[in-house]
């Protein structure tokens, strides 16, 4: 969804241990990739598996998006996975389409619309009650799952063109109850069970979701969502 000559500045926002950089390097042999992250870890890593290969061509840069400054605009900009972290998504735009030369592309994909809606549904009525009410009281979460038409007016608001938004069904299923419960600790509900300070409570929670995924008509079905965009800064 990038079009690209070869020889372009990119940057991935929120390039994590880099695994996507390295596809984006390879389009670009001519060009250089700025690598940015808000983690440390995951930056040393995306560093430490990147530099070798790609020297120079490759930057990296530890910052929030919505604070990321450089020195030059850039030619384009990719992300995938990253938005839905990020709670204000008109102040996202902003900063990007001012980090863009005139004509450049911003390209990404994140979780958008009713993304997980089942299991977070399921997750809102057990932690309603003790002993995880007041733990989760006032609390809206770590995740902005935006939907298409929002997101079109928000890119349009800031001052991009030629906007494409679209949601796409993304559907997923573990093989057994094990990989399903392991992939819900340790991924989609790290930050939540994080709030949690009892352990036996985190297990329980984990057990309880883990029992109702189990009797669904496809059982260890999460119900992904993304949200594609592309848009231009204009010339």
């Amino acid at each position: 969804r990038l079009p690209l000559r070869g020889d372009e500045t990119a940057i991935d926002a929120g390039c994590g241990t880099g695994r996507l950089t390295a596809d984006l390097l390879e389009r670009l042999p001519r060009g250089r990739v700025i690598a940015v992250d808000q983690s440390r870890n995951m930056l040393a890593e995306a560093e430490a598996t990147l530099q070798s290969r790609f020297g120079n061509r490759v930057a990296f840069v530890h910052a929030d998006l919505l604070e990321l400054r450089l020195p030059e605009p850039v030619d384009a900009i990719f992300s995938t996975a990253t938005f839905h972290w990020i709670g204000d998504h008109l102040a996202l735009f902003a900063r990007l389409f001012g980090l863009l030369r005139p004509g450049g592309q911003l390209v990404a994909q994140c979780g958008g619309g009713p993304n997980l809606d089942i299991l977070m549904a399921r997750f809102a009525a057990l932690t309603a009650t003790p002993p995880y009410r007041d733990v989760f009281a006032g609390w809206g979460g770590p995740w902005h799952f935006a939907n298409d038409a929002e997101t079109a007016d928000r890119l349009a608001r800031v001052g991009f063109v030629d906007v494409l938004t679209d949601l796409e069904e993304a559907p997923t299923t573990m093989p057994d109850a094990a990989t399903y419960r392991d992939f819900l600790e340790t991924v989609i509900l790290r930050s939540h069970l994080e709030r949690i300070p009892s352990a036996a409570d985190r297990g329980a929670l984990l057990d309880r979701l883990t029992e109702q995924a189990a009797t669904d008509p496809v059982p260890f079905h999460l119900d992904y969502w993304r949200l594609n965009l592309a848009a231009r800064r204009p010339d």
